[in-house]
């Protein structure tokens, strides 16, 4: 566990890349950039769970579950159905997908296949989204705090915070 330095005096879990977590504890993923930090709660039990997606697809992949949307999205409801979340009381946020490198001259940036593959999979499951905070040029730190109502915390690289 690590110090979130956030103005609050809780310790978070640190979700590193390709990392997951579900419980009540207070959970962080720090530098985002082009990686998503994906968040599913569930108001009712006061719990939720936290991925840290670093690429849109798995192609089968089975290696780090938190690592690819397609398999994060499908952990983190296995995980939080264990801890007794029916998926109809689950609601989710999204934060990070930001073009990191100017020079990029593809069709999309992995910022953008992440963010788009996130929505596609949480639709598909019927999950909703009920906010975000993506795109954009600047990396970010999240914090997430289960009992604190379902607000997200979000510190950018420029310095500027604020929540969803």
């Amino acid at each position: 566990m690590a110090d979130t330095n956030q103005g609050h005096s809780q310790r978070a879990i640190v979700i590193g890349i390709g990392e997951y977590h579900t419980g009540a504890e207070p959970m962080t993923s720090i530098g985002l950039g082009s990686c998503i930090g994906l968040i599913m709660h569930d108001k009712i039990l006061g719990i939720g769970g936290m991925a840290h997606i670093m690429l849109p697809e798995s192609g089968g992949k089975r290696d780090r579950l938190g690592k690819y949307a397609d398999t994060a999205i499908d952990i983190l409801l296995q995980e939080l159905s264990k801890k007794g979340s029916s998926k109809n009381m689950l609601q989710a946020k999204m934060v990070g997908g930001a073009q990191m490198f100017a020079n990029f001259s593809g069709n999309l940036s992995i910022g953008e296949r992440n963010i788009e593959a996130v929505r596609a999979g949480l639709k598909q499951k019927g999950i909703s989204l009920k906010g975000e905070d993506v795109g954009g040029t600047k990396g970010r730190t999240i914090l997430y705090c289960p009992a604190n109502n379902f607000t997200i915390s979000i510190r950018r690289a420029d310095g500027t915070c604020s929540e969803i």
